[in-house]
């Protein structure tokens, strides 16, 4: 079973200091890409989801909700492939009025090009999910729109209440595609049970053929309408790169396109998180905040824009991180969000504390906060507690990631960091008015002790462990061929092979700490 260790510390602290941050993946191989959602009808109701892996499996989503503000803390929960073959990533999470959780992730096999993007729900605050319905398809385009799915959900209470909306683009795990490139969109008015899809570019405002991943960061405003902002170079529209932002009142039906600003200037590190991100004032459907890396002083800064008219005019740049400027230390993965009031809360992983200026530096958790009533932000101030060392599994993509949600004046915060050696997800709430809670180490995973043999094998297999509820076996072409459940926690359990024809296959072990898949040889 999974061990439980809870402690919690509430302390008074002056004006954003930081506590201890808390652990609430605790895997033992890995746990990246982290997304957090907080019910709108409750703020002590909170789920986050991650891409982790169980032992000798490849990568699921894993969940996991509280409904006391962070306090304690669910079960692992995690979401079945949709083929056993597949692999899943790329969480993210939304809400509706009614308190159903939507989590949107891709689950495809890189090596065969297969797979799609999914959705589940939950109507019981994300302890469970709900089969999941595909929402496009790595074959319904030639360039696989199945990478970095982005969800949002209208609760504006006008006439597309509860629509569903997802952005997607080309991947880069299938090797090289050729251009031209799109942003996706689509769109589920049935509560999720069907989507239909489209490009989110168009005409005049292409993303071109120059950024194979031109990313679609989405939201939805408190009047209905959707926005997304996009990445786009086609030198006969824009001499320099632009960001394009997209809008619609009518579901996606139509749309009308802006420039957010356009630069010559770019990141061209290459292990820089980069991903940039829109969101919208809740308290003024006119407002717009877009945020983005820069080097306009030389070293990577993070940068907002903001429009007050719906996205058609926008700001100049304000530089948010507080350190030094040229400093020659590069800040990077930045997140953001409005609370219901509109006041605003950035934060990014910044290395102004650092021993060089490079990406692999140690780093730490940081923000800024901006009150309605202010035109400027706070000082910087740390959310994660101590400087955490560079591990070279931050320098693939996707292996780290942050998200942060402001409600009612309190900072909720996940991110992926090494602090211990492992890639775990790291949690942080924290009260504008100083008051901190912390929460230490929810669970720890246990690996589970399965044993199959003989492997090969001519005619049966046994399989030997504690806690085994289901056993799958499933061909090289990803079909279950047989499967064995209500098992009772047999220790010992023998499966025949005499119906199976000659070849490799895979056991999939469902138990009680976990799946276990191993393969074996049917000679």
């Amino acid at each position: 079973m999974r061990k439980i260790l809870i402690i919690i510390s509430i302390l008074f602290l002056y004006n954003f200091a930081y506590s201890q941050n808390q652990n609430i993946s605790n895997g033992n191989i890995f746990d990246g890409e982290p997304f957090i959602a907080v019910n709108p009808n409750n703020s002590q109701h909170m789920v986050v989801a991650w891409m982790g892996y169980f032992p000798y499996t490849k990568s699921y989503i894993k969940t996991k909700v509280t409904f006391n503000g962070g306090q304690t803390w669910s079960s692992l929960n995690y979401i079945p492939h949709t083929n056993t073959l597949y692999g899943s990533a790329d969480p993210s999470l939304a809400f509706d009025n009614s308190g159903n959780i939507f989590l949107s992730f891709i689950d495809f096999d890189k090596d065969s090009t297969s797979g799609a993007v999914f959705v589940v729900k939950s109507t019981d605050g994300g302890l469970t999910w709900g089969n999941a319905v595909e929402v496009i398809n790595a074959n319904s385009d030639t360039q696989k729109p199945i990478d970095r799915p982005w969800i949002s959900i209208d609760r504006s209470g006008g006439i597309n209440e509860g629509n569903i909306y997802i952005t997607t683009i080309p991947p880069t795990v299938f090797g090289y595609l050729p251009p031209p490139y799109h942003p996706y969109f689509c769109v589920s008015s049935d509560g999720g049970n069907s989507f239909q899809h489209r490009y989110l570019d168009t005409i005049n405002w292409l993303a071109g053929n120059i950024i194979p991943q031109p990313l679609a960061s989405n939201c939805v405003a408190s009047d209905g309408t959707f926005y997304a902002v996009y990445s786009s170079y086609v030198p006969s529209q824009n001499t320099y790169p632009q960001y394009i932002i997209a809008s619609s009142q009518n579901s996606g039906n139509t749309f009308a396109y802006n420039t957010v600003f356009s630069s010559i200037s770019n990141v061209t590190d290459s292990l820089a998180k980069k991903g940039y991100l829109l969101i919208t004032d809740h308290s003024d459907a006119n407002h717009l905040a877009f945020f983005y890396l820069g080097v306009d002083y030389g070293d990577i800064d993070v940068f907002m824009r903001e429009s007050f008219d719906k996205g058609v005019n926008w700001s100049v740049a304000t530089r948010i991180n507080d350190d030094p400027i040229g400093n020659n230390k590069m800040q990077d993965l930045v997140w953001a969000d409005f609370d219901n009031d509109g006041d605003l809360v950035v934060s990014w992983r910044d290395r102004r504390n650092g021993t060089d200026s490079t990406y692999t530096t140690s780093s730490e958790i940081w923000g800024a906060v901006r009150s309605k009533d202010s035109t400027n932000f706070s000082s910087n101030f740390k959310i994660s507690d101590n400087i955490i060392p560079y591990d070279t599994i931050l320098s693939f993509s996707g292996n780290d990631f942050m998200c942060i949600k402001l409600i009612n004046d309190t900072l909720n915060a996940v991110w992926g960091d090494t602090r211990n050696g492992k890639l775990n997800i790291w949690f942080q709430r924290m009260s504008m008015t100083g008051l901190i809670l912390s929460t230490k180490q929810i669970h720890t995973e246990t690996v589970p002790n399965i044993k199959i043999f003989p492997n090969p094998s001519v005619s049966n297999i046994s399989i030997k462990g504690k806690g085994v509820d289901k056993i799958d076996i499933v061909n090289a072409n990803g079909k279950i061929v047989l499967t064995k459940q209500n098992l009772n926690d047999i220790e010992n359990f023998v499966v025949g092979l005499n119906n199976l024809s000659k070849g490799i296959y895979f056991v999939q072990v469902t138990t009680s700490k976990g799946i276990i898949v191993k393969k074996i040889i049917k000679h």
